[in-house]
């Protein structure tokens, strides 16, 4: 939930693609129960995911990085995957640009020609520990550095700061 009390993603799991549409802020307080539901879905066998950014106000780098592992994980799962970012808006793509995802994603900045309405379902995010979620974060931001080696300059203390953390407990 988002810090309204509002869903920040809904989903429609049945459709083929499987959609999911962002309604706020996209970010590391949330970013694990899309994770959690992408890798559900692949598991499934479903290969073909669209993500609605037309109401997706702003995201943060680990969001970015669920979205750069998820797409890594779906290509290594099946050649014929597609994972489409539809609706982007100018900041948005101007990030996702940023950090190398639009040569691992499929990116629509247009008018995204497909329904929306189906989405529905809202994700819930599972309580984390603090250990379970700074693993989660660091693995986003390792993804980002797959992507794209100049992240890594990027994320530098990011990284070392949580690898610290992980490594700790």
């Amino acid at each position: 939930m988002s810090e309204t009390g509002k869903p920040t993603f809904l989903v429609d799991a049945y459709s083929d693609p499987v959609v999911v549409r962002i309604d706020g802020r996209a970010c590391f307080q949330n970013s694990a129960c899309l994770k959690d539901f992408v890798t559900e879905m692949i598991h499934q066998g479903k290969t073909r995911f669209v993500l609605d950014f037309l109401h997706c106000t702003s995201m943060d780098s680990t969001f970015l990085g669920v979205l750069a592992g998820a797409a890594l994980e779906l290509k290594k799962a099946s050649a014929g995957s597609s994972f489409v970012l539809a609706r982007v808006g100018p900041r948005n793509l101007e990030l996702i640009r940023n950090l190398g995802l639009h040569r691992l994603l499929t990116v629509d900045a247009g008018d995204f020609q497909m329904s929306f309405d189906k989405c529905d379902t809202a994700l819930q995010c599972p309580d984390r520990s603090e250990l379970e979620s700074a693993r989660m974060v660091l693995e986003a931001h390792e993804s980002l550095i797959a992507v794209d080696e100049t992240n890594r300059g990027k994320f530098q203390d990011v990284l070392a700061f949580l690898k610290n953390r992980v490594e700790q407990k």
